[in-house]
């Protein structure tokens, strides 16, 4: 073997993780790696965020934690080292500039993931790491219980410690294949079931999409499930032309997904009057009666909800839209409260991983160590970013997540 072939580190992918363990890594005067079975870098980071790039966001970190749910603390230690303001302070040190417009989510002041980029690659250029595109690794290498390399459709390169930091199945067509978990299966670790995740759903009701020009503010979400009921979420939604999406649909979905895989569909209730109750609801009507008794039920409505769900909402509960509410029937007037309170819909598919910005299972974080990403099983082996089975909302956690868990394996090698 060639001695320009031989590293301290190999990292394989060159999304977020993977840059900056590489960077991390070199600074530390180690020789690294950098593989990328694309042709280009970073091609996921590229799409995030529809390209403005959400990076982060400004919430503590017990609290950014909690929104990972009851694994969110196998983040403690990564987060300790590099949270939210480590990160702006990292990216103020390479070029770039950051902000929180709403006070929560941290963008690049360019509002591009091409700035982002950039500055990460101009970086791995100034340290001296070795970046190799269109290289697909076929094998990762270990004797002994130690890694000694990989083996890519062209070469063997050695080295004692290898990053995985391939990313998940989300976004095909961005070179997502799932490889990374096959590199780990065959050193022995268990990989969850692995399901789409942060993406729209498709439901078998249709009259959604007669309401598809409005965003729905602070709609509340819960599976009507007897054995999964504590499954709720709230924010933003939005029709469409077969189903729902929105932020807090692809928040939601994470939690659906694994769903329809058992049971085939899955039914939700939607409060879409921003958390009013039966009472409160009933109450708002009459007020509005009071107040404008000539106008008809769906200008009543209209008063909470836009036109077009007010007008769906009338015909679910059998109601001519523009009778007056003192034509409508007792039961029915109670049928449309309750439908304003709790909607039915049904989930019954979505679009794959083709359409999944994150992946929901990965690597079984028990036999990951926390406080340095390396592998349990294998001496020289770590993993970081979104090929473990762990993920978060939208709103910056996963991008943090990988800069993190990235930057905790390249520091901490042995």
């Amino acid at each position: 073997m060639k001695q320009e072939d031989i590293y301290d580190l190999i990292v394989i992918g060159s999304g977020a993780a993977g840059m900056i363990s590489a960077i991390v890594s070199a600074r530390a005067s180690r020789k690294v790696l950098l593989l990328e079975k694309l042709s280009t870098i970073a091609s996921k980071l590229k799409a995030t965020g529809g390209g403005r790039c959400n990076l982060t966001n400004t919430l503590e970190n017990e609290e950014f934690m909690s929104r990972f749910g009851r694994d969110g603390r196998f983040m403690q230690d990564a987060l300790a080292a590099f949270d939210h303001k480590d990160l702006i302070s990292f990216l103020k040190e390479i070029g770039v500039d950051t902000h929180a417009p709403d006070g929560f989510r941290v963008f690049p002041t360019s509002h591009s993931s091409a700035t982002i980029i950039s500055a990460l690659q101009n970086e791995l250029e100034r340290l001296g790491v070795t970046l190799l595109c269109s290289q697909k690794v076929q094998q990762i290498h270990h004797q002994n219980n130690q890694i000694t390399g990989v083996q890519t459709q062209d070469n063997r390169y050695q080295a004692p410690n290898v990053i995985v930091a391939t990313g998940g199945l989300g976004y095909p067509t961005l070179g997502a294949e799932g490889d990374g978990y096959t590199m780990a299966s065959e050193l022995g670790h268990k990989v969850t079931e692995l399901h789409p995740a942060m993406m729209p759903l498709k439901t078998k009701e249709n009259w959604g999409a007669n309401c598809r020009a409005d965003t729905i503010a602070k709609v509340e979400l819960s599976v009507n499930l007897k054995k999964h009921k504590k499954l709720r979420a709230k924010g933003d939604l939005i029709f469409t032309k077969n189903g729902i999406r929105g932020p807090v649909v692809l928040d939601f979905a994470r939690e659906v997904t694994p769903l329809l895989d058992k049971y085939g569909e899955v039914p939700l209730l939607l409060n879409l009057t921003k958390g009013m109750n039966e009472e409160q609801i009933s109450q708002h009507i009459k007020k509005e009666v009071f107040n404008n008794p000539d106008a008809s039920i769906v200008e009543h409505l209209s008063t909470l909800l836009p036109s077009a769900l007010s007008n769906e909402l009338c015909l679910l509960a059998d109601i001519n839209p523009n009778d007056k509410h003192n034509k409508i029937s007792g039961a029915s007037r109670a049928k449309l409260i309750q439908l304003l309170a709790w909607t039915p819909l049904t989930v019954t598919g979505h679009d794959g991983f083709k359409m999944a910005m994150i992946t929901r299972g990965g690597i079984n974080l028990k036999e990951i160590n926390p406080k340095t990403m390396q592998s349990r099983l294998v001496n020289g082996l770590y993993f970081c970013g979104e090929i473990m089975n762990l993920d978060g909302p939208c709103g910056g956690y996963n991008l943090q997540w990988s800069f993190a868990s990235g930057n905790l394996a390249g520091k901490l090698l042995t």
